[in-house]
């Protein structure tokens, strides 16, 4: 559990703390949680207050706070980075949160700009067009679509000088004289 006199984050600074709205300190007991969350929830219960939209409104924000508080893990996330915690673990999973808030500090992106201009990777490493020196080579030209008239000029000039080509005789061939059994 986060420690009471740590200082909370800026981000995380809307709207009522989820403790206040249930008229409880920081650092609360479940048993402290579950007995405010009963208490209030009777005073403020749609049934017993049907002609006070405030209460409606009221009943729904302890009801949000005490499913915050009464989870373990989102009350660990919610002490540690606040309302902005619960944001991102909805968004991006319980484990993800301390990664997010890792990288929103400033000595990581400090630290990241760094590591970009000390190996001069101005593209992210992933394009492989680094200044220019791991850019892949120019295509070849003769590679390229031939148009056909060419193609039959080319084979029509091959044929107007023929190379005849005098085949070579190849090693001489002996068979093997067949192995005597001893």
């Amino acid at each position: 559990m986060a420690e009471p006199n740590r200082h909370q984050r800026k981000m995380s600074r809307t709207g009522n703390s989820l403790y206040l709205v249930l008229g409880l300190q920081k650092g609360a007991s479940q048993d402290d949680i579950k007995k405010a969350y009963r208490k209030l929830a009777l005073r403020y219960h749609p049934d017993k207050n049907p002609d006070n939209p405030e209460a409606a409104e009221k009943f729904k924000e302890i009801n949000s706070a005490n499913s915050t508080l009464s989870d373990e893990n989102k009350r660990r996330i919610y002490d540690e980075y606040g309302s902005m915690g619960l944001y991102v673990a909805e968004q991006f999973g319980e484990e993800s949160v301390k990664y997010y808030f890792l990288m929103s500090k400033c000595w990581f992106k400090a630290l990241l700009i760094c590591c970009s201009l000390v190996t001069c990777c101005c593209c992210c490493c992933c394009c492989g067009f680094c200044c220019g020196r791991c850019k892949p080579p120019e295509e070849d030209d003769s590679y390229k679509s031939v148009n056909p008239e060419d193609l039959e000029a080319q084979i029509k000039a091959e044929n107007d000088n023929p190379v005849n080509v005098q085949p070579s005789p190849g090693p001489p061939i002996h068979p093997e004289p067949p192995q005597q059994k001893s």
